[in-house]
């Protein structure tokens, strides 16, 4: 389990800077956690369809007629109704929508939270330190994390049993 402290600090570690106890603190690192950490975060996670981060919502009709997409969802990535701003036009009553949506920090597995501590370690590095050399190493080594973080959750599966599969039972 991390928390935003835990990441921030994961990301100012590998910069080789000190920790933050606090997102209050009055210091220039704990400023930039505190300004980039979310949309970072929501960033990341929109880029890929993250098993994690991935939800099946049911949306019922609103007042007005119209399905409200909820503030969480960061990404749709399937749906059969118009979307149109924060809503999605349909017929029906109801609808689902298949959804990237937004994940608290505490709920990330290991790749994803070293992935987004080396990401923040690519924005703080410029404002913070200034050297170009260590942006592109940092930016180096989140491009690696980034595929790697990818195929980790794209190779978990869901161990699912095949029914009624009839070269299974032929077999048997």
């Amino acid at each position: 389990m991390f928390t935003k402290i835990d990441l921030c600090s994961m990301a100012l570690l590998k910069l080789g800077e000190t920790p933050i106890q606090s997102l209050h603190e009055e210091s220039v690192k704990a400023q930039l956690a505190r300004t980039l950490f979310d949309s970072t975060v929501d960033t990341l996670l929109s880029m890929f369809p993250w098993r994690f981060a991935t939800q099946s919502i049911v949306l019922n009709k609103n007042a007005d007629g119209d399905f409200i997409i909820p503030s969480n969802v960061l990404r749709i990535i399937k749906c059969d109704g118009k979307i149109i701003g924060n809503k999605i036009i349909k017929s029906s009553e109801t609808t689902e929508i298949i959804a990237i949506v937004r994940t608290e920090p505490e709920s990330f597995p290991g790749y994803f939270a070293t992935l987004v501590a080396t990401k923040l370690a690519v924005e703080f590095s410029i404002p913070l330190i200034g050297d170009t050399n260590i942006f592109n190493m940092m930016m180096a080594l989140y491009e690696s994390e980034y595929q790697s973080a990818k195929f980790i959750d794209s190779t978990t599966s869901n161990q699912t049993n095949i029914d009624n599969f009839s070269l299974i039972t032929s077999r048997f």
